[in-house]
C-alpha cells in the first residue's frame, strides 16, 4: 500500500513565513506544494486567525473568486458577526455562478449553511444542507480537511438532536486505516466512543477511546490524546484482567457482530492501563494552576482509583498550588492525613468563596 502523503498543519506555513520570509509568490507557491496543500484557502485562513497581515495580503491577490467570497465569511464570523446567512447564501451564489464555480467549496458553504440553521433553531434544513455538503465533498475532495469536518459536525448535529445511532453511523465512515487525518479520526473516536458507553456497549466504548488515544497522539493533539486515554482508563477500570490480551490486538481483531451475537466481554491487561496512565501523566503540564482543569481532575481520579496517586503528591502536599475547586473538592475526599485534610478545608473554603 503506497503512503498518502497528508498537508502539514497550516501553523507551519505561517512559521516557515516568519522565519524566512518576506518571499514573493512563486516561493510561496513551492512551500505550499512541499507542504502537499492543493489551494491557497487554508493558508488564508491562518494567515488570518494567526495575524500575519503581510503574508495574507500576498496570498489574497492569488485567491479565486469563491475563495475571496469564502474567506470574506471567515472574517466576518472572526469579527464576531453572528449574523451570517446572507453572507453564505451570497458566497455560494459565486461558488455555484458558471464562471466563477467551485464544487468543493460549494460543498464546504452548504456545510456553513447547515450549521447557521442548526443554530437558528431549523434542525431539518440543517440536516438536509450537512447532508449534501457531505454527499458533493465526498465525490470532489474526500478525506480533505472540509470533508472530515463536514462528517464531524454531521455527526455531532445527529447527536444534537437525539439520534445517537445515526451518529455511530456517520463515524463510522471515518475509517482509520483510509486518508481521513489523524486528528479527524481521534475526534470521531472519541464521539462514538461517548455514545457507545451510553448505550452500555462496554468493549466498544473502550475500544473507541483507545483509537482516539492514539490517533490523537499521532497527530500531536495532546490534549485531545488525554482526553481519549483518560476515558479508556475509565472505561477499563473495572475490567482488569492478567490473561486479557493487549488492547492492541484485541482492537485489530475486532469485526461487526453479527445478528444475534453476543456482545465482546471487555477485559483490559493491566500493562495497557499502565501505559496509557503513564503517557497521559507524563505528557501533562507540570504546573497544577489553572481555574478550570478537567485533565487534572480525571487524572488525579483515575490515580486514586488505581492507587497511584504517588505521581501526584506534590501537588497533593501543596493545596495553595490549586486554583480549581472542583479539583480541591476532590482531593479533599480522598485525603487521609487528618493535618493535610485540615489544610485542603481551607484551600477549598478559600476558592468556593474567589
Amino acid at each position: 500500500m503506497s503512503e498518502i502523503e497528508l498537508p502539514k498543519a497550516p501553523g507551519y506555513f505561517i512559521s516557515k513565513w516568519r522565519e524566512q520570509g518576506p518571499v514573493d509568490i512563486d516561493m510561496l507557491t513551492m512551500w505550499r506544494d512541499e507542504m502537499n496543500w492543493t489551494t491557497w484557502l487554508p493558508l488564508a485562513e491562518a494567515a488570518m486567525f494567526l495575524d500575519a497581515a503581510e503574508l495574507l495580503a500576498l496570498i489574497e491577490s492569488v485567491l479565486s473568486p469563491a475563495e475571496t467570497a469564502t474567506l470574506s465569511l471567515v472574517r466576518r464570523r472572526m469579527l464576531g458577526d453572528t449574523r451570517l446567512q446572507p453572507s453564505i447564501e451570497a458566497a455560494l451564489d459565486v461558488a455555484r455562478h458558471p464562471d466563477t464555480r467551485d464544487l468543493a467549496l460549494e460543498g464546504r458553504l452548504r456545510m456553513e449553511l447547515g450549521l447557521a440553521k442548526y443554530e437558528a433553531g431549523d434542525s431539518e434544513g440543517a440536516k438536509e444542507d450537512l447532508t449534501w455538503a457531505e454527499t458533493r465533498l465526498k465525490s470532489v475532495a474526500q478525506a480533505s480537511r472540509d470533508h472530515d469536518l463536514s462528517l464531524i459536525n454531521k455527526a455531532a448535529l445527529h447527536t444534537a438532536c437525539g439520534e445517537p445511532v445515526m451518529a455511530l453511523t456517520v463515524y463510522s465512515d471515518i475509517p482509520r486505516n483510509g486518508s481521513h487525518a489523524d486528528e479527524t479520526i481521534a475526534l470521531s473516536r472519541l464521539g462514538a466512543s461517548r455514545i457507545c458507553a451510553a448505550l452500555g456497549h462496554d468493549f466498544d466504548a473502550a475500544r473507541h477511546a483507545w483509537n482516539a488515544h492514539a490517533h490523537a497522539i499521532k497527530a500531536n493533539q495532546v490534549g485531545m490524546a488525554i482526553e481519549g486515554g483518560a476515558l479508556f482508563l475509565d472505561f477499563a477500570s473495572s475490567s482488569i484482567d492478567e490473561n486479557a490480551e493487549k488492547m492492541l490486538i484485541q482492537v485489530e481483531n475486532s469485526r461487526p457482530r453479527e445478528a444475534g451475537e453476543a456482545a465482546h466481554a471487555l477485559r483490559i491487561h493491566p500493562d495497557d492501563i499502565d501505559n496509557v496512565f503513564q503517557w497521559c501523566y507524563s505528557n501533562m503540564p507540570e504546573e497544577s494552576s489553572g481555574a478550570d482543569r478537567p485533565d487534572l481532575r480525571a487524572m488525579v481520579s483515575l490515580a486514586h482509583r488505581f492507587e497511584k496517586l504517588e505521581v501526584f503528591s506534590e501537588m497533593l502536599n501543596n493545596p495553595d498550588s490549586v486554583e480549581d475547586p472542583m479539583l480541591a473538592a476532590i482531593v479533599q475526599s480522598f485525603i487521609q492525613d487528618q493535618h493535610l485534610k485540615g489544610l485542603w478545608d481551607i484551600r477549598l473554603a478559600t476558592l468556593t468563596m474567589l
